[in-house]
């Protein structure tokens, strides 16, 4: 799945490509990508058409491109969704599923979304040109200026879970996925499975600022690889991969200490950590019940 560095370089694409261009027609070629916009296929592209785009935003791992009526395209990338700049008169892709007709583009004519998986989508945020009412919930990301480290730390310390599932947690910090969760607990040396209530604040702040390290390499990068459905917005794959230190790198010698690195399973997905490094926390004895003598 596409995580916070791949859609930024995707909203960055966009943002250089498509706003100032007005929309000239629409084409739903396939209805799953527009089922959360509950006016059908017909009434999101009746929507979207003669509007004219006026910026491209990001919270998360969600993108937003407001319009000049105060409403908002919004995008999610699923597993396998891509935003794609293309000429008119391009061969279509073999799962293309809208394609957005742009007059004013720069250099390009249609945005294609593409989607093998269809697990993506897109739809029309009523008045969300500001913020989309439906992401409203979501956590600012750490890459975001106004980004509250104190209080992450603050609330991070408060919970027993594990200090990667709180990474994962939308609620609490956004676009932090599965890789970039792996590689910040490693460079900070933390197991993923610590217990935020046993960090020190100033732990909690260094895994920040680790996590905000690896976002921005992976950024000045084009974001991970893993998965070749995911390309930017020309196309072209990201490479961030090769610099990784623990996803994906099971039984490889650790690139600190060389001891292998360990995969265990994490909500139906994977962990990947350096079991010297980070050592895995140790669980706290259950005193003994205490039994009334005999009278």
């Amino acid at each position: 799945m596409p995580e916070l560095p791949e859609v930024e370089v995707v909203r960055a694409g966009l943002e250089r490509h498509v706003v100032g261009a007005r929309v000239t027609g629409v084409d739903v070629l396939h209805p799953r990508p527009v089922r959360r916009d509950e006016r059908g296929p017909e009434g999101f592209a009746a929507a979207l058409t003669g509007r004219t785009i006026t910026g491209a935003r990001r919270r998360g791992k969600y993108l937003w491109l407001p319009l000049d009526d105060g409403d908002a395209l919004l995008a999610h990338l699923g597993m396998s969704g891509q935003m794609l700049v293309q000429p008119a008169g391009a061969v279509a892709q073999k799962h293309l599923r809208v394609r957005i007709r742009l007059d004013g583009a720069a250099d390009s004519r249609h945005l294609h979304f593409v989607d093998q998986r269809m697990f993506g989508g897109l739809s029309i945020s009523t008045g969300g040109a500001e913020l989309p009412p439906e992401i409203a919930h979501i956590a600012r990301d750490p890459l975001d200026p106004l980004f509250d480290d104190d209080e992450l730390a603050t609330r991070v310390r408060r919970r027993a879970s594990g200090i990667k599932r709180q990474l994962l947690d939308q609620n609490l910090v956004s676009g932090v996925g599965n890789i970039y969760a792996d590689e910040a607990l490693w460079r900070a040396g933390i197991h993923g499975e610590r217990p935020g209530e046993r960090l020190s604040r100033a732990q909690v702040l260094a895994l920040l600022g680790h996590t905000r390290d690896v976002m921005r390499d992976a950024l000045a990068q084009g974001g991970t690889s893993f998965d070749a459905l995911y390309v930017n917005v020309n196309g072209e794959s990201g490479y961030f991969d090769r610099s990784l230190h623990a996803y994906g790198r099971a039984d490889e010698p650790c690139d600190r200490c060389g001891t292998p690195i360990r995969r265990i399973a994490f909500m139906n997905r994977s962990s990947y950590f350096c079991p010297r490094c980070q050592p895995a926390p140790r669980r706290r004895r259950v005193p003994a019940p205490v039994v009334a003598p005999p009278d």
